[in-house]
């Protein structure tokens, strides 16, 4: 059995509104995305880091990508499933193999986060994701911008990445119809009926999402170096 873990970084990042792919946006003196490969590469069960670009990447090849373990694969696809899809089907792996399909924008993973899902996951028959538990008051808001109710968080995590599943299974989760509420790998596995492991994860783990978030993702990555 195989652990490979899954970089699927095909988006243009419309969101962030730069000039690049916020996946290749400069952090700390390297490509915002290196940082997420890096770590990766550093766990040492997982045999091969996959990384999922869009066929007509222009920005890859602009850079030193000189990290072991490391794999690419141009046949992204137009939302972040089917790129995940198309990446599996790429890589030709056995129904046993397990896949750690991480996003490229989360760059302060660590180590340790990666073995605590491995270790946690490791026999479980439906295979887990890192989440947090919701610590704050949760809200609704209604068309106006106004709460419309305040909802109990009792029970409510707010799901991360890696999402760690066996090859097959998530094979067979993508194969339908992916533009009904699939939002990540979990949620495609819960739609055969199946229950994913919930590992508490971390807060530095999070997703670079807007420009406000680079300067913490910077703050985090540097106070590890030193």
């Amino acid at each position: 059995t195989r652990h490979v873990a899954l970089v699927p970084a095909a988006g243009s990042g419309a969101r962030f509104g730069a000039a690049c792919p916020k996946q290749y946006l400069q952090l700390s003196g390297r490509p915002l995305m290196w940082h997420t490969l890096s770590t990766l590469c550093q766990v040492a069960a997982i045999d091969e880091v996959a990384l999922v670009l869009s066929p007509g990447d222009e920005w890859f090849d602009d850079y030193d990508w000189t990290l072991p373990k490391l794999t690419v694969h141009r046949v992204g696809g137009a939302t972040r499933a089917e790129t995940v899809k198309n990446g599996i089907a790429a890589l030709g792996l056995s129904s046993e193999d397990w896949l750690l399909v991480h996003d490229a924008a989360r760059c302060c993973l660590s180590v340790a986060m990666v073995e605590r899902l491995l270790t946690e996951v490791a026999d479980d028959p439906v295979g887990g994701l890192l989440a947090l538990p919701v610590p704050d008051t949760v809200k609704r808001a209604d068309r106006d911008g106004r709460v419309s109710i305040t909802l109990p968080r009792q029970g409510m995590w707010l799901a991360q990445t890696p999402q760690m599943f066996r090859a097959g299974v998530l094979s067979q989760a993508l194969a339908g119809d992916l533009t009904d509420g699939v939002t990540d790998e979990a949620s495609a596995i819960e739609r055969l009926g199946l229950k994913p492991r919930l590992v508490e994860g971390d807060a530095s783990n999070f997703k670079v999402t807007w420009p406000r978030d680079l300067p913490l993702a910077r703050a985090i990555l540097e106070a590890r170096q030193s």
